[in-house]
């Protein structure tokens, strides 16, 4: 049947697109590459919306590369949280795809291919269901990472990529000492193999086996950009061009699923003596991230680095309430991710179009020149900050109000509650003024002549959309986010799925 095959389909389509996009397409070969990129996102968001539905009803895809039997093969292991996050993807490249084609492509070369393998790269690395192909997935997507990051040009981009480049290679060499040492202790890659594994060991073997997996936490750490490994992140954003910012905005839920895989399946509740093993950090170094990024936005004198340190606060909030390791924070958790993804994507395109529309004042957060469509990036402002800062009635009160009230029954409540009001009221201060400063507070004079296409705004205007539409469906996305945490906590139903998966048909 052809279901089974949509597991891998996320996957082909981007690749096969992107060696596409390699070929020269005569004279004129940008419109081809648009039309064709469009299409295959489209196609992309097709197939993610149909795994959801699939997995919604099956509970789980494993498809065997090769037909070769778990946990020897190459397995694609799709639930509930790996489809979320392949739509959540796939429904944010377009608009993101579409801002691009608009002159953004034309500033380097072979945008449209690099941006499918950075597609590629990040759906393979949800869909996979062992940790070596997760190292693979991330390299695919790192690579294409350190071109689109220097898109464009400049010394200040150059410099953000070198840095980011070499924290990601000292990141991908302990990866693979990590990943080395919990195979030298279980003899298996395969997640859920992994997590049966685990349960067994004990002693000399347990400790070796929690070395490897903080030393996992602190290369996933590093991804998700958690405290104090976040460094990277407000250079590398902030410098970069916004239609990457935007599209790099699902980079950091990457490492942010990675925690939640393997510190839900293989270090979960039933690991013995490695259970939770990194919940006591993710705490502590979730809350901290969020002061972070709180600091970070106070200080900030660029809307470009204040959204890029919003960007942090976020990592923080879903990691901390993550490491309640309940389903109802977990669940409140996923539903801010696909929130604050949205929402942050949005604004680097924001601060994309105000810094071409003011002129030499750029995104700085200063009085400058009035723009030439001023009063759309005004309204478009205010719902972004609405949304971004939490406040009623958009989806990020709503997901806020979901983590606080998830977390009432824990003892840890206090510290929770206090960091996450304390945050919002910096983020209101802080957006408040970016507000005031660039948008009431013009000089007297002309407007601006430069207006950015209409394109673009419309393309902004979609993924502000989608912050709208995820409150107006609150309840539905809610209780698919919930079903996704209390999946997540059944891992006993892993082993059963994946290590017993029938051979793929050839129908």
């Amino acid at each position: 049947m052809w279901q089974q095959h949509l597991a891998i389909l996320p996957i082909l389509i981007p690749l096969f697109t992107a060696l596409l996009q390699l070929l020269p397409w005569g004279d004129r070969p940008q419109p081809k590459r648009r039309a064709i990129g469009l299409a295959a996102s489209i196609l992309t968001l097709v197939a993610s919306a149909f795994l959801v539905i699939e997995v919604n009803s099956q509970e789980m895809l494993v498809y065997l590369l090769g037909n070769w039997d778990a946990p020897f093969g190459i397995v694609l292991m799709v639930d509930k949280l790996s489809a979320m996050m392949m739509l959540l993807t796939a429904i944010l490249a377009l608009p993101v795809l579409v801002y691009g084609c608009y002159s953004e492509d034309n500033l380097g070369s072979h945008f449209h291919a690099l941006f499918q393998f950075q597609i590629m790269g990040i759906m393979g690395a949800f869909a996979t269901g062992d940790l070596f192909n997760l190292f693979v997935f991330f390299e695919v997507l790192l690579i294409s990472s350190y071109a689109l990051l220097m898109h464009g040009g400049g010394k200040f981009r150059v410099r953000a990529t070198l840095h980011y480049v070499l924290l990601n290679l000292l990141g991908s060499a302990l990866f693979l000492i990590s990943v080395g040492t919990l195979y030298g202790v279980t003899g298996t890659l395969n997640m859920a193999d992994m997590a049966v594994k685990i349960q067994a060991l004990s002693g000399d073997q347990a400790m070796i086996a929690k070395a490897g997996s903080l030393m996992l936490l602190v290369v996933f750490g590093l991804k998700a950009a958690l405290l104090p490994l976040h460094f990277w992140l407000p250079q590398a954003y902030s410098t970069t061009s916004g239609v990457i910012a935007a599209l790099f905005a699902i980079m950091t839920k990457v490492g942010i699923y990675s925690i939640i895989r393997v510190y839900t399946l293989i270090f979960g509740a039933d690991a013995n003596e490695l259970a939770l093993v990194a919940h006591d950090w993710l705490w502590v170094m979730g809350l901290l991230t969020m002061l972070a990024g709180a600091i970070g936005i106070l200080a900030a004198r660029d809307l470009r680095l204040m959204v890029a340190y919003l960007v942090v606060i976020s990592v923080g909030t879903i990691l901390t309430a993550y490491s309640l390791f309940s389903t109802q924070t977990t669940g409140a958790a996923l539903f801010y991710l696909i929130h604050s993804t949205f929402i942050t994507s949005a604004l680097f395109l924001l601060a994309d179009v105000m810094a071409f529309e003011r002129g030499k004042t750029a995104s700085r957060i200063v009085s400058g020149k009035k723009m030439a469509n001023h009063s759309t990036y005004a309204v478009m402002f205010l719902v972004a900050a609405i949304a971004v800062i939490g406040l009623p009635p958009l989806s990020g009160f709503v997901s806020k109000l979901m983590i606080l009230e998830s977390a009432s029954a824990n003892g840890h409540n206090f510290w929770l509650w206090g960091a996450i009001i304390g945050a919002t009221f910096i983020m209101l201060v802080a957006v408040t003024r970016a507000g005031s400063k660039m948008i009431w507070h013009t000089l007297s004079g002309k407007p601006s002549e430069q207006s950015a296409p209409l394109g673009k705004r419309i393309a902004l205007a979609s993924l502000l959309l989608v912050s709208l539409v995820i409150t107006l469906f609150a309840h539905p996305i809610q209780q698919y986010t919930q079903s996704v945490a209390d999946q997540l906590e059944r891992t006993e139903d892993y082993p059963k799925w994946v290590l017993k998966a029938p051979e793929v048909s050839d129908e």
